[in-house]
């Protein structure tokens, strides 16, 4: 069956990588397109890829979304040079925590209204769809398009934010986890603060040997041109692999490292590493995509009920994130499009799976929780691949009319 996903994954990605340009214009994403994909040719419909659902074989999900996002979280963490990063530190400590713990209680809220889940339910359903998507988050703020209508910063904040809560999500989760389960309190306290402390410092040792061998090895000629285009890669799965191994929050440590490599390495080796990492990063997610498509709980989606699970889309899509980014407006110091446009795109994708995912394996699976959280992955991937090309072309315009105003 892995031979048939690749096919079907590898025709997709090919297809992808030839109208990439085109694809960036119109209303679908790469991500989108794969998840289509693979409900097409999944069990439901033609049955070439058989599959068990994501409930049944969560497992694999968890393992394969902690790999994509350690090469997205990498990505990032290259994409802007260190200086420019600096003087966000203020607004982005404001949505990384403020930000993170209102969309997690916000969306546990709803849950509970909506689907009349007990409060450790909700509570794992909101702590696992609180971080902002890095892999879905991409389309919104790279390519022309978005490169010449969405200001710098506004791409930055976003960009940033959604790199760095990926792990930083972690301690809302484990405490969801201590609320359901056997973990205490102290424990799943003691955990986040050890996975945290030691992520930072294990990935800032890390990116900042991997940099300072870099240099020495080019300043030597030791490194041939085929390695260094994927060190940034390796680097990530080495901090990913440790990190495991040590109990750290590996997410978070490869984004770390990635920081500290692009502070210790020259802007060509940064920008040629990113560049790579990008490209990998597109690619990467079309089989993820693929395969969840072909994964999807349709018995436990039909459970919740078409009434419930269309009220539990709309309300979390709209109350999730756009209220915060609204109260938010004057301390991040953003116009009110910029506010609406960041309030919009923040999507839950690979990064939900993954909580998701260690939630269940965390605890027993609660097949209610997955159907739920999938089904929104689900929604934000059809949401927000739909309105990427738009929401850039109303933006735009809505400058546009704001300067013929003032002129």
């Amino acid at each position: 069956m892995l031979d048939v996903l690749l096919t079907v994954a590898g025709a997709l990605a090919l297809l992808v990588a030839a109208l990439s340009a085109r694809i960036q214009r119109a209303p679908l994403s790469g991500p989108l397109l794969a998840l289509l994909t693979g409900v097409l040719f999944g069990p439901e419909v033609l049955a070439v890829i058989d599959l068990p659902t994501i409930v049944e074989r969560h497992d694999v999900m968890h393992e394969v979304s902690r790999l994509l996002l350690a090469v997205s979280v990498m990505a990032v963490a290259l994409r802007y040079p260190v200086r420019d990063i600096r003087p966000l530190t203020r607004p982005l400590t404001l949505l990384l925590v403020a930000g993170m713990i209102g969309m997690a209680l916000l969306t546990s809220a709803v849950a509970a209204a909506v689907l009349g889940l007990g409060l450790a339910a909700a509570f794992l359903l909101g702590t696992a769809l609180c971080a902002t998507d890095p892999v879905l988050a991409t389309s919104a703020v790279t390519g022309d398009p978005a490169e010449r209508t969405i200001p710098l910063r506004t791409r930055q904040l976003l960009s940033l934010e959604s790199g760095a809560n990926d792990g930083l999500a972690l301690p809302l989760v484990l405490a969801a986890v201590a609320l359901a389960g056997p973990l205490s309190g102290p424990a799943a306290l003691l955990e986040s603060v050890l996975g945290i402390l030691g992520a930072i410092v294990f990935g800032a040792a890390v990116g900042a040997a991997g940099g300072w061998l870099l240099r020495r090895a080019e300043a030597h000629r030791e490194v041939e041109s085929g390695p260094l285009l994927i060190y940034t890669l390796l680097l990530a799965l080495f901090v990913l692999g440790p990190s495991g191994l040590l109990h750290l929050d590996g997410i978070l440590a490869v984004f770390v490292s990635g920081l500290a490599f692009n502070a210790t390495s020259s802007a060509g080796e940064r920008a040629t590493e990113y560049r790579i990492d990008e490209a990998v990063n597109r690619i990467l997610v079309l089989p993820l995509f693929t395969a969840l498509g072909a994964m999807l709980p349709w018995h436990e989606w039909a459970e919740l009920g078409w009434w419930r699970a269309l009220l539990l889309v709309v309300a979390v899509l709209l109350l999730r994130r756009l209220p915060l980014l609204l109260a938010f407006r004057r301390p991040l110091d953003l116009t009110w499009r910029d506010a609406v446009f960041l309030g919009w795109f923040g999507p839950m994708g690979v990064s939900a799976l993954f909580y998701l995912t260690l939630e269940a394996a965390r605890l027993e699976a609660d097949a209610l929780v997955l159907g739920a959280g999938t089904l929104l992955v689900v929604a934000s991937t059809i949401a927000h691949g739909v309105t990427n090309a738009p929401a850039v072309t109303a933006y735009r315009r809505a400058a546009d009319h704001v300067k013929k105003q003032r002129s």
